[in-house]
């Protein structure tokens, strides 16, 4: 009974040799290095808004504060 036990684990649940396992993909250094999973032009996009809404919120938070006014053409 107890041969039988021992049978079983060193056939199945200790095996070196699994092949059902994939290969890991070695990541070739000719691939394209995506930062953030983004593309270059998809970055140049995310930095432009990035200086918009930067430029707009100033222009607000200084028309607020009043140290800059629009002139009044009238």
């Amino acid at each position: 009974m107890f041969e039988d036990f021992r049978k079983l684990i060193d056939d199945t649940a200790f095996s070196d040799d699994d092949h059902d396992e994939e290969p890991v993909d070695e990541v070739l250094p000719d691939e394209p290095r995506l930062i953030l999973g983004l593309t270059p032009i998809q970055r140049f996009f995310v930095a432009f808004m990035l200086l918009v809404m930067t430029v707009v919120l100033g222009m607000l938070i200084l028309l607020m504060t009043s140290r800059i006014a629009l002139p009044f053409i009238g």
